[in-house]
C-alpha cells in the first residue's frame, strides 16, 4: 500500500468508526491520537513493514485504544499476590466500606470541615478524630497529619528543637525510602544524644543523658529489623517513671498504629497506641494506614498540654490532612468502635485473620482457573506458602498461605512474572527458588488470579 493512500484525519474523523470515539472523548485529544496511529502506519510502510491495506475503521480502533490506554486510571488496579498484606508500594491497607463510603461522600459534597455546627465558628478539623482516639486509646488529645513520619517530625520540632532527644543507638532506624530516623530529628532542629549499645541499652542509660538541654525522651519502634540474641531494651514503664521525675516528655514512635492485641488472633504481638499511654508515653506517634486499616495519615496522641502545644506550631498547617482524610479516617476508627467483629470491617485485619483452608480452597481454585486461560507448556500447582504483615510490622513474623506456583519449561520466573504484571489487571505475585508465585493471603477471590493477558504470553 501505498502511504500516500492512507486516510487522512479528516477522513478517518467522519466516517461512521469516529462516532463514538467522538461522544467519548474530546475531538483534540482524538485528533492527537489519529495523527500519531497514522504517523506510525506510515514509518511502517517505508519500511516495508506495512500490514494490509489500512482502513478508516482500523485507524479509528487504533485511536481509541491508545487513549483508553494513555488515559487509563492512576494508580492502575494491581492485583495484591506477593504475600506481603501492607506493601508500602501497593498503597498499603486497604479501605473497609464504610470508609469508601464516607470517602466518596465528602469528595461530592460540601462538609463541615472546619465549622463546629454548634457555635458557627471556625473549629479544628481533626477534633472528631481525636474524640475518636480518646474513646479508643485513652488518649486525653490528638492531631493528624500526612503521615507517621510527619507527625514525628512535628513532635521534634515542637519538642525538641534546639535541645536533645535522648535515643538509644539501637534504634537508629532506617526505613523504606531511605527514611533515616536521626535525618527527621537533625532536620527538626533537634540534637541527637545516643544513648546504650546497638544490641544493649537500659534504664540507667536514659537517666545519665538527661540534663538541661533535654527536650525529650525517644523510644522507636524497630519497625523492619530485629536483633536478637544478648539484647536488653529498657522497659516503657521504667521509662515512664524516670521521665516523670526528671520532668521530660517521653515519646513513642509505635509505628504500625494496632488498635487490638493481635496476640489474642494468634498473631504476633504489636504495641498499642493504648498500652504505650498506660504504661507511661506522653505522647505516641502512629500510622493509619497499616494495622490501623485507614487511609495515608500520622498521629501524636497523649498528654493534652503537649498536644496543644502541637496545634500552636505554624508547621502543622503545613502537614495537615485535606477532607478525603479525615472522612475516611473518622469511618476507620467508627469501624473499629462499632463492629463487633473487626476483621470484618477492616479489611487489612481480615486477611490477617483468614484461615489456611479458605486461602488453600482459593489457592485451587485459581490453580484451575489459570491452567485452563494459559497455553499449553505451564505448569501449575498449589504449594505452602508464608506470608509477612509488611509496612515494618513483626518483620520476623510468617504467616501459613497458599500459592500458586507457575512454571515453563522455555520461561525463567522472571519472564513469567512480567507476563502477569502486563495483564490488565496487572497480577503482582513474587519469585523464590526459581519459581514464580502467586500467594493468596491477600487476594479476595480466585477470578482476581485471572486476569486479562496482554498479546503473546511467551
Amino acid at each position: 500500500m501505498d502511504p500516500r493512500a492512507l486516510p487522512g484525519v479528516d477522513a478517518v474523523l467522519s466516517s461512521e468508526a469516529s462516532r463514538p470515539l467522538l461522544d467519548r472523548w474530546p475531538r483534540a485529544l482524538l485528533v492527537g491520537a489519529l495523527r500519531r496511529e497514522i504517523d506510525e502506519a506510515r514509518r511502517a510502510m517505508l519500511a516495508g513493514d506495512a500490514p494490509a491495506p489500512i482502513s478508516c475503521e482500523a485507524l479509528a480502533e487504533r485511536a481509541g485504544n491508545r487513549l483508553a490506554e494513555d488515559l487509563d486510571a492512576h494508580p492502575p488496579r494491581v492485583v495484591n499476590a506477593t504475600g506481603t498484606i501492607l506493601h508500602t508500594n501497593l498503597g498499603r491497607a486497604p479501605l473497609g466500606a464504610r470508609a469508601v463510603d464516607a470517602l466518596v461522600r465528602a469528595a461530592s459534597e460540601p462538609c463541615a470541615l472546619e465549622v463546629d455546627l454548634d457555635t458557627g465558628e471556625r473549629g479544628e478539623r481533626d477534633r472528631a478524630i481525636a474524640e475518636r482516639l480518646r474513646a479508643i486509646t485513652g488518649a486525653e488529645d490528638a492531631v493528624v497529619v500526612n503521615n507517621a513520619a510527619a507527625a514525628l517530625l512535628l513532635v521534634v520540632d515542637t519538642l525538641g528543637r534546639r535541645r536533645e532527644v535522648v535515643v538509644s543507638r539501637g534504634e537508629m532506624i532506617e526505613i523504606g525510602g531511605a527514611l533515616r530516623l536521626p535525618d527527621v530529628l537533625e532536620r527538626a532542629g533537634a540534637t541527637l544524644r545516643e544513648v546504650g549499645t546497638t544490641n544493649r541499652t537500659r534504664v540507667e542509660d536514659y537517666a545519665a543523658a538527661i540534663g538541661r538541654r533535654t527536650g525529650f525522651l525517644l523510644r522507636a519502634h524497630p519497625s523492619n529489623y530485629r536483633v536478637e540474641g544478648f539484647v536488653e531494651r529498657a522497659p516503657l514503664a521504667a521509662l515512664g517513671i524516670l521521665a516523670r521525675e526528671r520532668g521530660v516528655p517521653l515519646v513513642e514512635d509505635l509505628g504500625s498504629g494496632a488498635l487490638v492485641d493481635l496476640s489474642t488472633f494468634g498473631l504476633p504481638r504489636e504495641p498499642r497506641p493504648a498500652d504505650s499511654l498506660r504504661d507511661g508515653a506522653d505522647l505516641v506517634v502512629f500510622s493509619c494506614d497499616k494495622l490501623l486499616g485507614g487511609p495515608q495519615a500520622g498521629i501524636a496522641a497523649g498528654r493534652a498540654d503537649l498536644v496543644a502545644r502541637l496545634r500552636r506550631n505554624p508547621l502543622r498547617r503545613a502537614l495537615r490532612v485535606d477532607k478525603l482524610v479525615v472522612a475516611a479516617l473518622a469511618a476507620t476508627l467508627d469501624a473499629w468502635r462499632g463492629a463487633r467483629d473487626p476483621g470484618e470491617e477492616i479489611p487489612a485485619l481480615g486477611f490477617l485473620l483468614r484461615p489456611v483452608s479458605l486461602l488453600d480452597e482459593i489457592a485451587r481454585e485459581a490453580c484451575e482457573r489459570l491452567q485452563a486461560a494459559l497455553p499449553a507448556g505451564f505448569r501449575l500447582d498449589v504449594v505452602e506458602s508464608e506470608a509477612e504483615i509488611g509496612s515494618g510490622a513483626q518483620p520476623g513474623a510468617r504467616l501459613p498461605s497458599r500459592a500458586v506456583a507457575i512454571e515453563h519449561p522455555e520461561l525463567d520466573a522472571g519472564r513469567i512474572a512480567a507476563i502477569f504484571r502486563a495483564a490488565r489487571p496487572a497480577v503482582l505475585g513474587r519469585v523464590a527458588r526459581e519459581r514464580f508465585l502467586l500467594d493468596v493471603k491477600a487476594v479476595l477471590r480466585a477470578d482476581d488470579l485471572v486476569p486479562a493477558f496482554s498479546g503473546t504470553l511467551s
